[in-house]
């Protein structure tokens, strides 16, 4: 009916005079213009909103890092003895036991670390915005009866932990107005313990990048190479802690936010299972997700940093304010274990090819490890291509990348960001036309552009969910055949080249090696153990990938020229083994350290 109207309606124009017509036509072509000159004109002053509220930010940031200057300044015309130089070069379990004793005051501490904070972050642009309240909470501890684990530590903390009166703006000016109203529970049990949360760091826009730049507070470089990314989404952290400034820090990690700066910027990272620290309080740019889940977990200089901080977050205060973790405090008995370990290990998870030098680094390792007495025992993870475009792309981008697309659009969009953007708003038939196109060249390509299609509905969804537990539970049991306590495998490094997390087309499927143990829910944590070598950069210029194609080509590009950079390994172990994976960790730290040792003599 409605078709046969519109049929009639079409036939009655036309059969008017010309004149008349003409005069139709002229009044549809006026408002057709007037509609497109009013809509360019709401979108000029929606940007020029956008800008002003960016010139704020930046001001109010600006204006935040004076303010800590001159209470830096201050305090050491007040206190002109300080000794910060041996302040900062205390490791964390040293510097914390001297707090508590009272050889050292929480006040040098803190103004010695905010000192060191301004010069970072003017060198490499990590700090967001300065906490003023920390001066206030710190006359607050000394009035604590009890003495917290961390007592007078100042800490550092990724721009979405929600602080009260304080922005988490995951790299958008849509949420520059949106003050935080409560403490998130970590920055609550923090304050419990006697941390000092001081400054926020910088992300990339969004959170899902292993960048770190935005449109409003610029782009964080890593402070071992300016021309390098320090990784993401904790590039502020690893970059502030890295250059000295922060001695702990926390981060986030749905992908490997914590493990690829920490792998990038040569510190230690630990992701633990999603659910044993709270993140209530801790926003993201796509809340809700379920199947693919993400957590909050500490970086630092070392391992004994990350299980100090383990110790002091696992207790009553955290399983009061979160009722709905499991009460499950430190086990020190697993830590302090010394019974060799059956480790599983792999150089490659088959889905992408790390560089020569990463996966030295496993080698090596494994090499220590079976000296030390370990049982190495090599290990293919299963189905990992399946695990990554099939469970991980759809269970976060479950509805085609709609959500993240409209935040987008009512956003100015970081550069590094646009080709990601661009392909989350292409229509799902597109997607899958293209797919089916490419896929005889570029596989991988094609199964990635495929999975940003999404589910489509809700019955799709809950597939995905019961997928990703089928093979949680599979994985499992390939773990439990080969008898394993945990497994040694590669993370992506070194450090790319300023501008390649955004020029390779891999921008996700280059992250494989972190993505899978957020699929499956496993604690995993980073330990740098070397550096590239001249030999490893010789090695790089005969690196062909897997598959050879524009990927592999691409991050080929990104890593070369990294002579003297950290590289890393990963650490990972069943789901609620935290304890059992740090004490993996704490043991490859320090068979790494001898093992410089003894070379360097």
């Amino acid at each position: 009916m409605m078709l046969q109207s519109a049929s009639t309606t079409i036939h009655k124009w036309l059969a008017q005079p010309w004149p008349q017509m003409k005069m139709d036509l002229r009044i549809v072509l006026v408002l057709a213009c007037g509609s497109s000159a009013g809509f360019l004109a709401l979108r000029w002053m929606r940007k020029k909103r956008i800008r002003k509220q960016i010139l704020e930010a930046r001001s109010k940031r600006n204006n935040g890092l004076k303010e800590m200057e001159k209470a830096v300044s201050e305090f050491k015309q007040q206190n002109p003895g300080i000794q910060t130089t041996s302040i900062l070069s205390l490791p964390l379990a040293e510097l914390a036991e001297k707090l508590k004793e009272g050889s050292l005051s929480p006040e040098s501490v803190l103004y010695t670390y905010m000192e060191k904070a301004l010069t970072v972050t003017q060198k490499v642009n990590c700090v967001r915005h300065f906490i003023p309240e920390c001066e206030q909470h710190l006359q607050e501890l000394k009035k604590q009866k009890q003495k917290g684990l961390l007592y007078g530590i100042p800490v550092s903390i990724k721009d979405h932990i929600a602080y009260k009166g304080h922005l988490s703006t995951c790299g958008f000016t849509q949420s520059l107005s949106e003050l935080q109203e409560e403490d998130s529970v970590l920055v609550k049990v923090l304050k419990r313990q006697g941390a000092n949360p001081f400054v926020f760091t910088n992300v990339p826009q969004s959170l899902l990048s292993y960048d770190c730049g935005n449109s409003i507070f610029g782009q964080t470089v890593n402070p071992l190479d300016h021309k390098r990314t320090p990784g993401g989404s904790s590039g502020g952290e690893g970059a502030l802690i890295a250059g000295g400034g922060s001695i702990l820090g926390f981060g986030s990690d749905l992908g490997g936010s914590i493990r690829l700066p920490s792998s990038f910027c040569g510190i230690c990272g630990f992701k633990p299972t999603a659910g044993r620290l709270s993140n209530s309080g801790i926003r993201g740019p796509i809340d809700g997700i379920l199947s693919v889940m993400g957590t909050v977990g500490p970086m630092a200089r070392n391992v004994d940093s990350l299980v100090l901080c383990m110790r002091a977050l696992l207790c009553a205060d955290l399983f009061q304010l979160d009722p709905t973790l499991p009460p499950m405090p430190f086990n020190e008995e697993v830590f302090s274990s010394s019974t060799p370990l059956r480790v599983g290990f792999f150089d490659t998870d088959g889905y992408f090819l790390l560089p020569p030098c990463m996966r030295r680094a496993v080698h090596t390792t494994k090499k220590l490890l079976q000296e030390a007495g370990h049982t190495l025992v090599p290990f293919t993870p299963p189905s990992v291509h399946y695990a990554i475009d099939e469970l991980f792309f759809k269970g976060v981008f479950a509805d085609g990348g709609s959500t993240l697309s409209a935040m987008f659009e009512r956003d100015i969009v970081d550069p590094s960001l646009k080709f990601q953007v661009n392909c989350l708003r292409i229509p799902n038939l597109v997607k899958k036309v293209v797919a089916k196109i490419i896929k005889p060249w570029f596989p991988r390509l094609a199964s990635h552009i495929y999975a940003l299609c999404g589910v489509g509905f809700i019955t799709s969804l809950t597939a995905v969910a019961l997928h990703i537990q089928a093979y949680r539970q599979s994985f499992a049991a390939e773990w439990k055949k080969c008898k394993l306590d945990v497994i040694l495998c590669p993370v992506l490094g070194p450090a790319f080249t300023l501008g390649y997390p955004a020029k390779v087309l891999s921008k996700f499927a280059a992250i494989s090696s972190t993505m899978l143990f957020n699929v499956l829910n496993f604690p995993a944590g980073v330990v740098p153990v070397t550096t590239v070598t001249e030999e490893d950069d010789k090695e790089l210029k005969e690196y062909q990938g897997l598959y050879g194609d524009p990927w592999d080509k691409k991050l080929k590009e990104a890593v070369k020229g990294a002579v003297g950079l950290p590289v890393a390994v990963q650490c990972v172990a069943l789901p609620w083994q935290e304890e059992l994976c740090l004490r993996f960790m704490k043991e490859i730290e320090t068979l790494s350290c001898k093992g410089r040792q003894k070379k360097a003599t």
